[in-house]
């Protein structure tokens, strides 16, 4: 199996070796107007090959799947219930710039489980979702919790409705390509989650229909693909980030 992440999106062609694999990242890279990162990491052998992957991008809606890694780690100490309903108020929605469709459908507020608050997150990249699981856990809880697995080249500092008051806040919440691809490899071999919390992100990360023309929409249809993506939209000709990391 293989974890990639791309910070801009692009195609690879098939069958190349690391070398190779490299050398095609720097190719693709190298018409696009902004930065390009890239990594890619077999998970069978920790073999890695990346492209920029030691630089700092804004993870944008990436940063969605380790706030909700935490989130199920205060479930599994018992500090959190999954099925417990948590209350959405209006004032928790995003702007209506950002995504959400706990927003669209439900302005006036509602109650939902946190587990569809976290299947939100993931699946539909809602930013309503994820201001509620922030108010769970903190953005510094959630950077607390990379930290003691070992990950320290993923930042969470702060959230969406915050992000959507300045494109440049987005900055904040950052990662390497490759602290990406390391973060995939705790869910893929169960590390800093439980069991049972890996099956539900990775059939989260699995139904979600966002970045149809990203790491999924790049390979043969039918591809197994557990990713989450991220974006920060276009403003002024500028779009400062289009993301997507996932498990192949």
């Amino acid at each position: 199996m293989l974890a990639l992440v791309f910070w801009v999106g692009f195609g690879l062609t098939p069958g190349c070796g690391p070398v190779g694999l490299r050398q095609q990242m720097e190719r693709l890279a190298a018409p696009a107007l902004g930065r390009v990162g890239a990594a890619a990491l077999r998970l069978e052998t920790g073999a890695l090959v990346s492209w920029n992957g030691a630089s700092r991008f804004p993870m944008q809606s990436v940063y969605k799947l380790p706030i909700a890694m935490a989130v199920l780690r205060e479930v599994e100490a018992g500090r959190l219930d999954l099925d417990a309903p948590v209350r959405i108020q209006k004032s928790d929605m995003v702007p209506s710039g950002a995504r959400s469709r706990i927003r669209d459908e439900y302005p006036g507020g509602l109650e939902l489980p946190l587990r569809e608050i976290l299947h939100a997150a993931i699946s539909d990249s809602d930013g309503t979702a994820c201001d509620v699981l922030l108010r769970l856990v903190s953005p510094r809880e959630v950077t607390d919790y990379l930290r003691r697995q070992g990950e320290r080249d993923i930042v969470v500092a702060t959230s969406e409705k915050e992000m959507s008051s300045d494109p440049l806040v987005q900055y904040r919440n950052r990662s390497t390509p490759e602290a990406a691809v390391r973060l995939l490899r705790l869910v893929h071999e169960g590390r800093g989650v439980s069991a049972g919390s890996r099956r539900l992100l990775l059939d989260w990360m699995t139904a979600t229909d966002t970045g149809p023309r990203r790491i999924r929409g790049l390979l043969p249809p039918a591809t197994p693909v557990a990713h989450k993506t991220g974006r920060s939209g276009t403003s002024g000709g500028m779009t400062r980030a289009t993301n997507d990391i996932g498990i192949i």
